[in-house]
């Protein structure tokens, strides 16, 4: 029997609509206090809608939420967190141009004589939150110039700075090393036996059945089932997410490799630590790029495509030496980068559907005159919205108002229309759910069938080796292996990204 107080938090009968879409029908979700509680489901599901409902972001149509047995309906995040509610966002939005300090403190900055920001108790206290989670972090360091995986686990310490009794961690892993997150589920550890509860939305299954107590899956806005989860594995889970059994997590390998199409010679940055790179691609080649955090790979896909300075090296495409100096000379030799973030560098956020999926390729839309044809920029943005089956409302939707994996989509279709010729993927599949994943997985292969030539990073192991061709494994900015896909080993690849560390 369920006891009254072990209830922390209670959301029942939740609905909220968006024009001509039903984002959650009336979902239900108990919180125990001192549990970790997963949220799982594809992307659309309403997983994210659910939390922005309950932390204030949206005003829900209707239902009831009840925290510690008391009414509650949160105006703002900023009452949410007042009330000891707090939410680590999925895209991180914070101010880049600040220090880690002033961004943990923002709109609650100490003061000396209740006039003056402390800045020397701005800065103990940052130290202290971080000293508590067991990081190490300079607190007057620029956000800016931190990694994504540090920015993360900055962001998860200010949840923590409220003394929050709920906090919501919205694929909190999705940009952390397997070290990080191992911290992270430290950090959770200590938060529990405090008796604070966690909601965690995450697409990482093996991570899910490691530190969940229990389990929620949507579907389509509806709650599907709630179980704990020492009931579950990964097939339950996936055929309660998808509806459907899926027995191969990746599509079968179709693409043939061909003759060389790119060449990388010495290839060494200006400023990060990418040196002496060298490898080919070859034509209709998958070829993976692995190492921890740090080691480089984002760099060099930067470097390759103009937006990071090259301090030496060469690009060769089909044996002939390429400038590719800045990303209009990339694009113009037919290369195109969908980046790892998609908040920071991929989308236009106050832009529709339509307008994000055109703007790399507008000269295609005008005729003698300078005016866009709006018939045409329609057409191929719905060819493009039928054949990756991007679920929104309509072309003119916001694009910020769709979920991570949709927007991950409209970026791959904006890079498509530029019918590229070497496609450099980050993360592509970052935070995205395991039915979508299929499918970009699907998409990325049938290019590559069609002569396309890939370079695709990723830190999640299993989906280079189930996609990739072959394998390049990066540490501290050099190439320390190569292997074939086929034959290689998760292992071997941990082996190689730790070679120079």
């Amino acid at each position: 029997m369920e006891r009254s107080d072990e209830v922390l938090l209670e959301m029942r009968n939740i609905c909220k609509e968006f024009p001509r879409v039903k984002a959650l029908d009336n979902v239900s979700l108990k919180l125990k206090r001192g549990s970790v509680h997963a949220l799982m489901g594809e992307n659309g599901a309403g997983k994210s809608t659910l939390m922005k409902c309950l932390f204030g972001i949206y005003a829900k149509d209707s239902g009831e939420i009840f925290l510690e047995g008391r009414k509650v309906d949160f105006r703002s995040p900023k009452h949410a967190l007042e009330n000891g509610v707090a939410m680590v966002h999925q895209e991180l939005n914070q101010a880049l141009k600040r220090s880690v300090m002033e961004n943990l403190w923002m709109g609650r900055y100490p003061k000396k004589f209740g006039i003056f920001t402390s800045d020397g108790k701005m800065y103990r206290d940052t130290a202290k939150v971080f000293g508590k989670l067991g990081l190490k972090v300079n607190p007057r360091q620029i956000m800016s110039t931190m990694p994504v995986a540090q920015r993360q686990m900055a962001e998860i310490a200010k949840a923590v700075s409220y003394d929050a009794k709920v906090i919501v961690l919205d694929e909190p892993t999705s940009s952390l090393s397997e070290k990080e997150a191992g911290q992270l589920f430290e950090i959770i550890k200590g938060l529990k036996e405090k008796g604070c509860a966690v909601i965690y939305i995450s697409h990482k299954m093996e991570e899910i059945l490691r530190i969940s107590d229990e389990v929620t899956v949507m579907r389509d806005g509806k709650l599907i089932d709630t179980r704990p989860a020492k009931e579950l594995d990964m097939n339950t889970i996936i055929k309660l997410m998808v509806g459907r059994e899926l027995s191969n997590r990746f599509p079968p390998k179709t693409n043939t490799v061909g003759e060389v199409a790119m060449q990388v010679v010495d290839l060494t940055s200006q400023y990060t630590n990418v040196k002496n790179v060298s490898f080919e691609l070859r034509k209709g080649e998958i070829l993976g790029i692995s190492g921890l955090d740090g080691s480089g790979r984002t760099e060099l896909l930067e470097n390759i495509f103009g937006i990071s300075a090259r301090k030496s090296g060469k690009i060769y495409l089909h044996g002939k030496e390429i400038g590719n100096r800045n990303a209009r000379q990339s694009i113009k030799n037919g290369f195109a980068l969908i980046t790892e973030e998609r908040r920071k560098n991929g989308i236009f956020g106050i832009l529709n559907i339509r307008e994000n999926t055109v703007i790399s390729n507008l000269k295609k839309y005008t005729g003698a005159g300078l005016w866009l044809s709006e018939g045409k920029m329609k057409a191929d943005t719905q060819k493009m919205i039928d054949s990756l089956r991007v679920k929104t409302p309509g072309q003119g939707t916001k694009i910020r108002a769709l979920s991570g994996g949709n927007q991950q989509k409209v970026i791959l279709a904006r890079w498509l229309l530029t019918e590229p010729e070497i496609l450099l993927l980050d993360e592509p599949t970052r935070g995205i759910d395991v039915g979508a994943k299929y499918e970009i997985y699907q998409l990325i292969i049938e290019l590559a069938s069609k002569g396309k030539s890939i370079i695709m990073v990723s830190g999640e192991m299993p989906e280079l080796l189930g996609v990739c061709t072959r394998i390049i494994v990066m540490s501290d900015g050099q190439v320390t292996g190569e292997l074939s896909a086929d034959k290689a080993t998760q292992e071997e690849l941990m082996r190689l990204a730790t070679l120079n560390l």
